[in-house]
C-alpha cells in the first residue's frame, strides 16, 4: 500500500465501488472494484456495515440507509431539489415525459431529482447516479455555463463513446457548447443511448454560471424536441431568478441584523 493510502482512502474506494445499479457486492467484486486486496475490502466493508453506512445481505453488502440521510443534508442539492421541485411538477404535467434536475461533479453529471413519466423509455439515468456529462443535454447545459477548468475536466477525462451517436471529438463539443450559450438550450440527441432524447437548459446562480440544469426525456420516436425546450428554458430561466431572489433576500435580512446588532 502506498504511504498515504489511510483507513479514510480505503473506505472512501469500498464505497465509491458502488454503482446506481448494485443490490450488493460481494467481497471479491468489491476487491476489484476498489483496488484493493480481497481481505482489506472485506475488513473495511465489515466497519462500514457495523457504522451503518453498508447493510450486510448475507455474504453481500449494499449501501445503508444511513448514507441517503447524509446525503439528504448536503445544502447545495437540498436547496436546489427543494426549489426545483415545483418547476419540475409543472415541466412533467406540461409534456407528459421524464423531468431531471442534475448537477456537474468532475467529468460527469449527478442525478440530484428525477419524475418519471408512464410510457416513458427505460432511461439510464437514476436518482444519484452519474452520466458522463459530454453525452447528456443535462452535462452539455451546466459545461456551457461554467468555467474553461470544467470543461478542461471532461476533455482530460476523454470524450468516451455511449452510442453511435456521442460526441466525442474536443472540437464538435466545443461548437455545440458555444451554440447552446447563444441559444440556452442543449440537447442529446441518442448520444446517451439509442431511442432516447432530450431537451435540457441551465439552471444559473447570480454570476452567470450553471448550479445544475433541468431536462426533458422522451422516446426519440415519440417527442419533439422543438415543441419541449421552450418550456424547459423557461423553467430554468424562472428556477434561476428564484434562486437570485432567494440568496438577494437572505443578504438583505443579513445586512439588516448587522445593523441592529451594530446599533
Amino acid at each position: 500500500m502506498p504511504p498515504d493510502d489511510t483507513f479514510l482512502r480505503r473506505a472512501v474506494a469500498v464505497l465509491t465501488a458502488f454503482r446506481a445499479d448494485d443490490d450488493g457486492l460481494g467481497a471479491a467484486e468489491l476487491a476489484r472494484r476498489s483496488g484493493l486486496p480481497k481481505s482489506t475490502a472485506h475488513r473495511i466493508a465489515l466497519d462500514l456495515a457495523e457504522a451503518g453506512l453498508l447493510e450486510r445481505d448475507g455474504a453481500r453488502v449494499r449501501l445503508g440507509l444511513k448514507l441517503f440521510e447524509i446525503g439528504q443534508r448536503v445544502p447545495r442539492q437540498r436547496v436546489l431539489r427543494d426549489a426545483a421541485a415545483p418547476y419540475m411538477s409543472d415541466l412533467r404535467e406540461a409534456t407528459r415525459q421524464t423531468v431531471h434536475l442534475a448537477v456537474l461533479e468532475g467529468a460527469e453529471v449527478v442525478y440530484v431529482e428525477i419524475l418519471g413519466s408512464s410510457g416513458g423509455p427505460r432511461l439510464p439515468s437514476q436518482v444519484g447516479g452519474r452520466l458522463p456529462a459530454h453525452v447528456t443535454g443535462v452535462g452539455k447545459a451546466i459545461l456551457a455555463f461554467s468555467p474553461p477548468e470544467a470543461v478542461q475536466a471532461v476533455l482530460d477525462a476523454g470524450l468516451a463513446r455511449r452510442s453511435g451517436r456521442s460526441v466525442t471529438a474536443p472540437g464538435l463539443l466545443a461548437k455545440e457548447l458555444a451554440r447552446i450559450r447563444r441559444e440556452g438550450v442543449a440537447y442529446d440527441r441518442e448520444e446517451s443511448g439509442a431511442g432516447i432524447v432530450c431537451a435540457a437548459s441551465p439552471v444559473l446562480g447570480a454570476g452567470g454560471l450553471a448550479l445544475g440544469a433541468l431536462s426533458v426525456s422522451g422516446w426519440a420516436t415519440k417527442m419533439r424536441l422543438a415543441a419541449v425546450a421552450p418550456a424547459v428554458h423557461t423553467a430554468a430561466l424562472t428556477l434561476s431568478r428564484t434562486l437570485s431572489a432567494g440568496k438577494a433576500a437572505s443578504a438583505g435580512k443579513a445586512a439588516s441584523a448587522g445593523k441592529v446588532a451594530g446599533q
